[in-house]
């Protein structure tokens, strides 16, 4: 792996960009998710990915050398090429270093501005699994990417989004449970300590940073939600699963995250790519259940998956509109 550029100042005008969960360096999803990106966000240019990325640079290029994406930022997590990528960044101390044509690997931590907005990444993780691993290959140092952070005034400028590979320990999108969580691997409790103490250090950059949005990984869970006082969380999900890629509208901050059938669909496993009226009729019969009484997809389904195709609506607020327009509001006479 070789530095073919760096730079510390990066400043992107997109309004729209794709948001991607960990990879592992599975070169045929990094395919299909590929095929269907052109049809999802023809409009995106450039990709964020949250961590455990370990995927050929010049494989990448390759792979998306038929997209419009021109450009791929890499948040690094725990589990990447280490003994490779660490020699690049101690010599570029702070800078992002460009590795192939389109791939660049953001330091620990960076700040970026996209569409406006101020984007704060953070890398790496405690990995529970660090003691069945070489330490220098394939793990990342339990570095403090907060001690960084505030010695370089990242933690002085509330608001905008925050990607990360790790969530807030105080996240408190669901109720938590006192209890001690439960452990089926069987991880020593030295790992588990360290996983913990970890998540604890993203916290006192989340209390700092304060973002509206944490996008994050690691966790392999599809899943995002809204704290107490209105920060939210979206959580990506592993590749090959739910929820692995969003496309994130950079001046509301919201984020469409296509669901598994429907990327597959689109990247259609390889065969004939189809036109976007089809892929807006599938979706709009998806979207219709009266289609399996073999009628129509009505106008209004019909507009529901074009806002979609577009990104001009997520599914949740597409769902939440036809709840409203199908609950009926009872009278002052009905009980």
């Amino acid at each position: 792996m070789k530095a073919l550029e760096h730079s510390n100042h990066i400043e992107l005008p997109d309004q729209r960009v794709a948001v991607c969960g960990d990879w592992h360096g599975n070169v045929g999803w990094a395919r299909m998710v590929s095929r269907a990106l052109p049809y999802l966000a023809p409009d995106a240019k450039t990709m964020l990915h949250l961590g455990d990325w370990w995927m050929p640079p010049k494989t990448v290029d390759e792979v998306f050398s038929g997209t419009n994406i021109d450009r791929i930022y890499v948040t690094l997590g725990n589990h990447e090429q280490w003994d490779e990528i660490t020699p690049l960044l101690e010599k570029h101390p702070g800078e992002a270093v460009r590795v192939s044509e389109i791939t660049w690997l953001l330091p620990r931590p960076a700040r970026l501005t996209i569409g406006g907005r101020a984007v704060l990444s953070l890398g790496g993780a405690a990995s529970v699994d660090r003691e069945s691993r070489a330490r220098g290959a394939h793990l990342v140092a339990g570095r403090s990417d907060h001690r960084r952070a505030r010695r370089r005034g990242y933690l002085r400028q509330p608001g905008g989004p925050h990607a990360h590979t790790r969530v807030p320990s105080r996240y408190t999108g669901a109720p938590c449970s006192e209890d001690p969580p439960p452990n089926p691997h069987g991880f020593r409790k030295a790992a588990l300590e360290a996983s913990s103490a970890s998540r604890a250090r993203v916290s006192q950059v989340w209390d700092a940073v304060r973002p509206e949005l944490l996008a994050h990984g690691h966790l392999h869970v599809g899943a995002g939600g809204k704290t107490a006082d209105g920060q939210r969380v979206a959580s990506l999900g592993r590749d090959g699963h739910q929820g692995n890629l969003g496309i994130l509208d950079m001046q509301s901050l919201r984020m469409t995250t296509p669901s598994l059938a429907i990327l597959r669909g689109m990247a259609n496993d390889g065969g004939p790519r189809r036109t976007r009226e089809q892929r807006a009729n599938s979706t709009a019969e998806a979207l219709h259940s009266g289609v399996l009484d073999g009628l129509k997809p009505t106008p209004r389904a019909v507009r529901d998956a074009q806002d979609y195709i577009d990104g001009v609506r997520s599914l949740e607020e597409i769902l939440e509109d036809v709840r409203q327009r199908h609950t009926r509001r009872p009278t002052e006479d009905e009980p």
